[in-house]
């Protein structure tokens, strides 16, 4: 009993130092979160990936989906090609050398102009072949002449009884040859004459120079020779090849999922990757019967009108568009997530918890809003901005 004061008194000490040290406890946390900030949200995954809890939902900002009524799109990617209806090949006329290139790859040209000379030894052959069948037809000429004279005077000596019969006939025959020699004689005079035009030389003036003219209007496309080379006549691959540029083709790939958004007739949006702001249009007139099958997409080709922009080989964008109107979500740009290859939302579904949805994207609207073509209902909310959710839920 004499030592209740003194116990108490300790006991009050030592509530005292603990009530201290707790203060200064506090102080301490009151301290780290002054100099750091809140503390970080506690992320609870579920046993569901696609499902996170966190503990203030509040600090994310929710957004309702919007509702755009639109035809479907499809977008692919394609390449300017030549219109191969529209393509002519100029193939060399003689066998021999390249003396002079009159043209150039990428030149406009009319017809009739001077692309290329070729030396060749195809012209002395020809004129070699014209002067024997000129030397033949006058031969035929002189044995029909000397043939029918005699049949005159067979059927003279006839008529007075001079000569039998038999002789009469030997002498029709003999004529009817001698026709027969001087049409074919003719035939081969005017074959010959035709392949040295086709040489491009002149009866009359036989030269070892073959000149080559541009058989239609338009751009030449492709080369194949050059100076001095040697070329065969009649044989690909051709020295030059002029092209109708006035329309060209967009040749495109579509997957194999999408084929059936595109058909042949319908038209499609066609825009430049060097010509951005200008938009062409064309018409889908094949569509090739064969799938890739190594990357499952097939051929679509679109017939365009050149308006003197294109050309061939650039790269373009063709967009596809349906006929039946859909029903499809918008949502900020920054709501979407594009992790793995794919979109993802995330929506809130009550109590702190959040759901991350798979959704297949569509094109930017503006006011930096974006198409919802599939995943999500209109009207629904989402956050506003993933990243910083997933960022968090990483942490």
């Amino acid at each position: 009993m004499k030592f209740a004061p003194f116990t108490l008194l300790l006991a009050g000490c030592t509530f005292s130092a603990s009530c201290g040290k707790f203060e200064k406890k506090v102080s301490a946390q009151e301290s780290l979160e002054a100099s750091t900030g809140p503390l970080p949200v506690k992320v609870e995954p579920d046993l569901d990936a696609n499902n996170f809890k966190v503990e203030h939902p509040e600090r994310f900002q929710l957004a309702a989906a919007g509702e755009r009524v639109t035809a479907p799109e499809l977008a692919v990617t394609g390449v300017v090609s030549p219109d191969i209806s529209r393509q002519v090949p100029v193939p060399s006329l003689a066998t021999g050398r390249i003396v002079e290139i009159d043209a150039r790859l990428g030149d406009e040209v009319n017809k009739g102009q001077l692309l290329f000379k070729i030396r060749s030894t195809d012209i002395a052959g020809a004129y070699s072949d014209y002067q024997k069948a000129v030397k033949n037809e006058r031969l035929a000429v002189d044995n029909e002449h000397l043939a029918k004279i005699q049949q005159d005077r067979a059927h003279t000596l006839f008529e007075n009884g001079a000569v039998p019969k038999s002789a009469l006939e030997i002498a029709d025959n003999n004529e009817i040859q001698a026709i027969t020699a001087l049409e074919n004689a003719k035939v081969d005079t005017v074959t010959a004459t035709e392949h040295l035009k086709l040489l491009g030389s002149d009866p009359e003036h036989p030269s070892g120079i073959v000149e080559v003219f541009a058989p239609v209007s338009g751009t030449i496309t492709d080369q194949q020779i050059t100076d001095q080379s040697g070329v065969q006549a009649l044989t690909p691959p051709n020295p030059f090849t002029i092209s109708d540029m006035s329309h060209v083709w967009i040749v495109c790939d579509v997957w194999e999922n999408n084929m059936s958004q595109v058909k042949v007739g319908e038209y499609a949006d066609i825009r430049l990757a060097a010509y951005p702001d200008r938009m062409l249009r064309g018409r889908i007139n094949n569509i090739l019967p064969i799938i890739d099958p190594n990357i499952r997409t097939a051929k679509v080709r679109i017939e365009v009108e050149n308006p003197g922009l294109m050309r061939l080989g650039m790269f373009v964008t063709a967009v596809f568009r349906g006929d039946k109107m859909e029903r499809r979500s918008t949502v900020p740009a920054t709501a979407i997530l594009h992790l793995h290859d794919r979109e993802w939302v995330y929506t809130p579904t009550g109590r702190g918890t959040f759901k991350r949805l798979e959704v297949v994207a569509g094109s930017m609207l503006p006011g930096n809003m974006q198409e919802i073509v599939s995943g999500l209902e209109p009207g629904s909310q989402v956050v506003a901005n993933a990243l910083v959710f997933q960022n968090t839920v990483e942490q």
